[in-house]
């Protein structure tokens, strides 16, 4: 595969990641299900959906990799109870998953899930990709709390490939 070629996945897989917590938030929120979620999703193509930054310049958007936006929803709520404990137990002290914002719960949700159970996906590009989704909705703190809980669950999920440099 070219360079391009591999970009363009990787773009794809990105606004994947993103649809997954917008997705997530709608289903928490709304108790919309996981099938009229995926169908909303992957109905409505974003290069049809005018997106503009702060500056009102318009931003070039990825479509969705649909199919790995279907397994993150898919398997998020497939696995929830063992991820929300995982979430729980990094929480600063008197802080519980139902008490953190529901769009940063979805962040946190839809990482864990990947770092659990798609083991092809570097850890580090998981948690990346995941600070970068926070910093698009947060401008505080938000970000480094993802970053935390993230990299502590990511050392204790692989620590084959977060050993300490020798």
């Amino acid at each position: 595969m070219s360079a391009a070629g591999k970009k363009a996945t990787q773009n794809e897989r990105s606004a994947a990641r993103l649809a997954a917590v917008q997705g997530l938030y709608q289903m928490d929120m709304a108790s919309t299900g996981i099938n009229d979620v995926i169908r909303d999703l992957t109905a409505t193509p974003l290069r049809d959906t005018a997106i503009s930054d702060e500056q009102g310049e318009d931003i070039e958007t990825t479509e969705p990799d649909a199919t790995f936006l279907a397994e993150l929803l898919r398997g998020v709520v497939r696995i929830q109870r063992d991820i929300d404990p995982l979430i729980d137990n990094q929480l600063a002290a008197g802080w519980r998953l139902a008490r953190v914002d529901s769009t940063l719960r979805a962040i946190l949700r839809a990482a864990v899930f990947e770092l659990q159970e798609r083991k092809e996906v570097p850890g580090r590009v998981v948690i990346n990709e995941y600070i970068e989704i926070a910093r698009a909705f947060f401008d505080g703190d938000e970000p480094k709390v993802v970053n935390g809980v993230l990299d502590k669950l990511a050392r204790r999920l692989r620590p084959d490939e977060f050993k300490p440099a020798p």
